[in-house]
């Protein structure tokens, strides 16, 4: 591992872009007051980005929302100060506020889908928000907007303005919230998870822009995230967050190569290798105090073909295809003579699940890897093409009896959306339970509700809260539970540890990997992170623009790519040991 130290150090006499000092955060409840953040400071210099890094729940999006004062009551900044170079803005309200906001300030949320206006186009998102803050023309604005999409890597930008939210796969729309928040050329970017929806080659290419933001304009950046390998590559420093402490600030080598804090070592430890497949991953034993402990564990490393033994193939796609009509309608097709435009989602995919095996699909965002998921599902009827699950064509009468269905779950990759706000996490878990039968009673219904908490380290109280008390990686981890109650035969996994921390990522990998050798429960995996294909798939398949380009034993194809797309998905991958 190289040991260089940062080429970006800040200078000693400058101005901080953001100044935050003993900033502490308390929820007025009525049990009592509930301290989030305790005595939480840092600066950020021009042309700075500062990663901040820490489980899920730790209080990284908190210290965000607190320096853009979006905490709402009944929680208030009961402590500290925060400056934007210079200006207290903890104490500013209404119209002085929002001035900041955008102008100033820019954010990235960490879910594109629930931030953007889903009646309003993309186009109109940018042009908005650019008029709001900087005074020019409509169509100077338009012009800024479609360089901006144009910037983020949005194909075709020009059509795209037209379109909405929803016709944005989660990639995409993550590149149209990181192109709204540099619309009015920020001093501070306040990135919540910014590349948590993005396959490789993108998050490579969202790296690259937010470090030449900062170096172009001189922007600050904290940098919110779980990856370890984003942070390896983007920040100059990392500060670790723990129950809503600091634990430890230092230059990125000196944390990822030496971390001082116990915590810390847990976190290095949890990372998955892309270049090496372990049984299992050490995951932090919480206990005794508020700092988790390292398990003492060394990895036992699994051979390439030491995986699942051969078995019959439980799942068969064979030739799916799946195409959209993106045409105008006829009259407009006519005056304009136009051509219909037809988008292959998936064009001609085949390729066979062993029982009781992990297949992995990659690719890029709107590759069709979802798309994919979704047919398999019986959520969305393929164009043409046979899915055959034991035997038994997915879409014929025979597949739709309750018998069938209760052998098939999906973890969906966004959580927010496939959770109903309305009911609470008891409810939630509970619903496959009842409709499928599958527990004698409210009393074994309440307690699998309860193991499925556990077995994703949530605790026994929040069965009786709701989806939007949570942070994104804990509603992450109740999809996940759902999924996982009435321990299906077959799983579709579409990102499911997408917004999860590394710590919790890994015993939740650890968790399918353990329900796999108890149950010879059967995955689709689908994830844009090639280290968790690595670690948890036996076969993978590599799709490009709706086809299938590759498709192996997992080891094979990772350690040896045939196809140049393969290739060039491996040398995107963040490398903790890379120096920037």
């Amino acid at each position: 591992m190289n040991m260089t130290t940062d080429t970006h150090q800040p200078v000693p006499d400058a101005v901080p872009v953001l100044g935050v000092r003993n900033l502490s955060v308390t929820f007025d409840t009525y049990k009592g007051p509930v301290h989030v953040l305790h005595d939480v400071s840092f600066d950020i210099f021009p042309g700075e980005i500062l990663g901040v890094v820490g489980e899920s729940g730790a209080g990284k999006s908190m210290t965000g929302s607190a320096v853009t004062g979006l905490i709402e009551a009944p929680g208030r900044i009961s402590g500290g100060a925060v400056e934007l170079r210079g200006l207290r803005i903890d104490t500013l309200h209404g119209e002085d506020l929002r001035r900041i906001r955008g102008k100033r300030i820019g954010t990235i949320f960490q879910d594109p889908l629930t931030s953007l206006n889903p009646v309003y186009t993309v186009g109109r998102h940018l042009v908005e928000t650019i008029r709001t803050h900087l005074a020019i023309s409509e169509k100077e604005a338009e012009t800024r907007a479609l360089a901006l999409l144009e910037e983020v890597e949005i194909p075709h930008a020009k059509a795209r303005m037209a379109q909405y939210p929803h016709q944005f796969s989660g990639g995409m729309r993550q590149r149209v919230a990181i192109a709204l928040a540099l619309c009015a050329e920020p001093e501070l970017i306040i990135a919540d998870e910014p590349t948590t929806a993005l396959d490789v080659s993108v998050q490579a290419q969202i790296i690259a822009l937010l470090r030449k933001v900062c170096k172009e304009r001189g922007a600050a950046a904290m940098l919110i995230t779980h990856d370890m390998g984003v942070i390896a590559e983007t920040a100059d420093r990392v500060m670790v967050m723990y129950h809503g402490r600091v634990l430890e600030t230092g230059a990125v080598r000196q944390v990822l190569d030496a971390p001082r804090d116990p915590y810390t070592q847990v976190l290095m430890a949890a990372i998955p290798s892309v270049h090496q497949r372990v049984e299992r991953l050490p995951v932090p034993e919480v206990g005794g105090g508020p700092i988790a402990k390292a398990v003492p564990w060394t990895p036992k490393p699994i051979a390439p073909g030491q995986g699942a033994a051969p078995a019959k193939a439980l799942l068969e796609v064979k030739d799916l295809c799946k195409d959209y009509d993106l045409s105008n309608g006829w009259l407009a097709r006519v005056l304009a003579r136009e051509e219909k435009k037809i988008l292959k989602a998936a064009d001609h995919v085949s390729f066979n699940i062993r029982q009781g095996t992990t297949f992995g699909l990659v690719g890029e965002s709107g590759s069709g890897k979802s798309t994919v998921a979704r047919m398999v599902a019986g959520l969305t009827p393929p164009t043409s093409g046979i899915i055959l699950f034991d035997g038994v064509d997915k879409w014929s009468p025979a597949a739709q009896t309750v018998a069938m269905r209760r052998r098939f779950q999906m973890i969906f990759q966004d959580p927010y959306a496939s959770l109903n706000p309305r009911w609470t996490v008891e409810q939630l878990i509970a619903e496959p339970l009842v409709v499928l039968g599958l527990t004698s009673g409210p009393a074994e219904t309440a307690e699998r509700v309860q193991e499925a908490l556990r077995r994703v380290r949530m605790k026994p109280d929040d069965a009786k809260k709701y989806p939007h008390q949570f942070s994104g990686g804990q509603r992450q981890r109740i999809a996940v539970a759902r999924a996982l109650a009435s321990q299906p035969e077959f799983i579709i996994c579409d990102e499911p540890t997408s917004a999860l921390d590394v710590s919790v990522q890994a015993q939740v990998l650890n968790l399918m990997r353990d329900l796999q050798d108890e149950f010879g429960l059967t995955y689709l995996l689908i994830s844009h992170n090639l280290a968790v294909i690595r670690h948890m798939c036996d076969d993978i398949g590599v799709m490009q623009r709706g086809k299938l380009v590759e498709v192996g034993e997992s080891q094979a194809v990772l350690d040896d790519p045939q196809h140049q797309y393969t290739k060039d998905l491996m040398l995107a991958i963040p490398d903790i040991a890379h120096v920037h």
